[in-house]
């Protein structure tokens, strides 16, 4: 029994001189990878909360939109901005606010909801704000500001609405020549998009449609200016 009991006890203290030299390494290690995993699943679970939570306001909003309940439009419009800015729901509420806004005459607070959007998105809600913001700039006759904002680097989609629109503008202010220039460009831009797309389902032949309406608008407005082709 003493041999068992020494054979034992020369057992445990190398197994303590193993756990000495390599335990809370290896401790260590443990701790670390279920940190990150348990991290992993509270942000993955943070983030579907966060998304539905958004989701909820976002609703809220549409439903304040079409009842045209303005007081309930900025507080879901600045809820979703200041909780889930980071989310897509914000950036599409604010747009839709904006809409609203311009309707029940506060162009200022949709002007701010414009920009807010302008500035913190890269994608085409940036570029769909722009030229919201541009369009309510002219309204005010704030025509080089409106023109700021048509400026820089836009996705193709809006290429020609941006051309469109400032062509509006160089015309209120009596430079024809580039207001030509402007409509022409984007008569341009719409016929090669209209090359490129399939035209192979409803959506593409409605969408070739309403490109070729434009189209004809485009033409008038160089007709209007002598530079019809």
């Amino acid at each position: 029994m003493d041999a068992y009991n020494l054979e034992e006890q020369e057992q445990i203290d190398e197994l303590k001189t193993w756990w000495k030299q390599h335990g809370n390494p290896l401790l260590n290690v443990l701790l670390v990878v279920f940190s990150v995993v348990i991290a992993w699943q509270a942000w993955n679970w943070y983030q579907r909360r966060q998304i539905a939570q958004a989701s909820m306001i976002y609703h809220s909003l549409q439903e304040a939109v079409q009842k045209k309940d303005i007081a309930r439009v900025k507080a879901a419009s600045g809820e979703l901005i200041e909780k889930f800015d980071s989310a897509s729901y914000a950036a599409l509420g604010a747009l839709m606010a904006s809409s609203a806004l311009v309707e029940s005459g506060d162009a200022k607070t949709a002007k701010a909801q414009l920009q807010w959007v302008a500035e913190r998105n890269q994608d085409e809600l940036r570029d769909l704000a722009r030229l919201h913001l541009a369009v309510l700039l002219i309204d005010e006759k704030s025509y080089d500001e409106a023109l700021k904002q048509l400026d820089g680097s836009v996705l193709p989609v809006f290429e020609a609405r941006f051309q469109d629109t400032r062509g509006d503008i160089l015309k209120i202010q009596g430079k024809v020549d580039e207001a030509r220039k402007a409509y022409q460009s984007a008569l341009t831009r719409l016929e090669e998009k209209q090359k490129t797309s399939g035209g192979l389902d409803s959506l593409q032949d409605w969408q070739t449609q309403a490109d070729g309406t434009y189209r004809e608008v485009l033409r008038q407005k160089l007709d209007a200016l002598g530079g019809g082709q």
